[in-house]
């Protein structure tokens, strides 16, 4: 199960970013679901199967809403949980893609601030929390992640907490939960902001020693990812999609899809180091699709690993 925000996506593809003031023409224009809660729960769905992945967020009572139920339920996730709002828009996001397939992005937040603390206490959601063999939280309002990893822990569920924008408040208040988690999933720029420290390995290496109970998973963009936790630190290279034949086209949603497979095989009884080899795997598809929910299916993951490791890449221990 998936806590976190549904956006309608706008992506516009240029060959580079304007500057200042200046005037680029856009090459291209997609209106595509995204939203990194909602993309985790698609990406998971995708490799577990229909009905084992749920979505709990707000949307809009527009029409940007009916069109996002109905892709939620067309890739298998369950949308029973989702609150519909009244008198607010579905949240949007404008991004704009340079033929890199870096991003720049602007968020009209709209409905995803509206799914509060109280509702997780609902019967059919508080239940769904009791069922879930693994939880995500994502970026819901501050105070209803702090909840829904509260639940988790006084039920003794696995949950992960990808804090995102969070982070910039710092250890003092993000810091009061980390005992309560399984799992702690950080970009190179979030683990910088949340510890002040410019390289990832270092910061989630003082994160697990200062929470001895928590493991750090750190997304390294191109260069991988790794996990530091009792057991040491681990560390996935990067994928060459170029020298495999594939092309960059698009960077946006590769952490959703990391996250979604990681997630997806810790609910499965993977071990760490499986989640981890496969989730790496699943961003780096997620970044050869224009969509923002590129992310895998179990055939496709497994056609990639399969090359990768007759190409020599395994895990490696830091």
């Amino acid at each position: 199960m998936v806590v976190g925000t549904i956006n309608w996506d706008i992506n516009l593809f240029v060959k580079r970013f304007a500057a200042v003031g200046e005037e680029v023409p856009i090459e291209r224009i997609e209106r595509v679901p995204g939203g990194k809660g909602a993309n985790v729960a698609v990406a998971a769905a995708r490799l577990l199967g229909r009905g084992e992945a749920a979505f709990i967020g707000a949307l809009g009572k527009d029409d940007i809403a009916q069109k996002q139920l109905e892709i939620l339920e067309s890739e298998g996730v369950d949308t029973s949980l989702v609150k519909v709002v009244s008198g607010v828009e579905s949240g949007q996001a404008y991004i704009v893609i340079d033929e890199n397939g870096n991003n720049i992005i602007n968020t009209l937040y709209g409905a995803n601030l509206e799914i509060r603390p109280e509702d997780l206490e609902d019967p059919a959601r508080k239940r769904a929390f009791e069922q879930a063999s693994a939880v995500v939280v994502m970026d819901p309002p501050i105070e209803t992640a702090e909840k829904a990893i509260d639940i988790c822990h006084q039920l003794g569920v696995a949950v992960a907490w990808s804090p995102g924008t969070y982070c910039v408040l710092g250890l003092n208040r993000l810091g009061r939960d980390f005992s309560k988690l399984s799992y702690l999933v950080l970009n190179e720029v979030e683990a910088q902001n949340l510890t002040g420290l410019s390289n990832p390995l270092e910061a989630a290496e003082n994160l697990m020693k200062k929470y001895p109970t928590l493991s750090v998973v750190v997304t390294l963009g191109s260069e991988g990812c790794a996990l530091a936790s009792r057991r040491g630190v681990i560390k996935a290279p990067g994928v060459p999609l170029q020298k495999l034949g594939y092309s960059v086209v698009n960077t946006v949603g590769c952490g959703d899809a990391f996250l979604g497979a990681f997630a997806a095989f810790k609910a499965l009884g993977s071990e760490d180091a499986e989640a981890l080899w496969m989730a790496n795997l699943a961003g780096a598809i997620n970044a050869t699709k224009s969509e923002t929910r590129g992310s895998p299916t179990m055939d496709e993951l497994i056609s990639l690993r399969r090359r990768v490791e007759e190409a020599g890449l395994t895990l490696e221990e830091v």
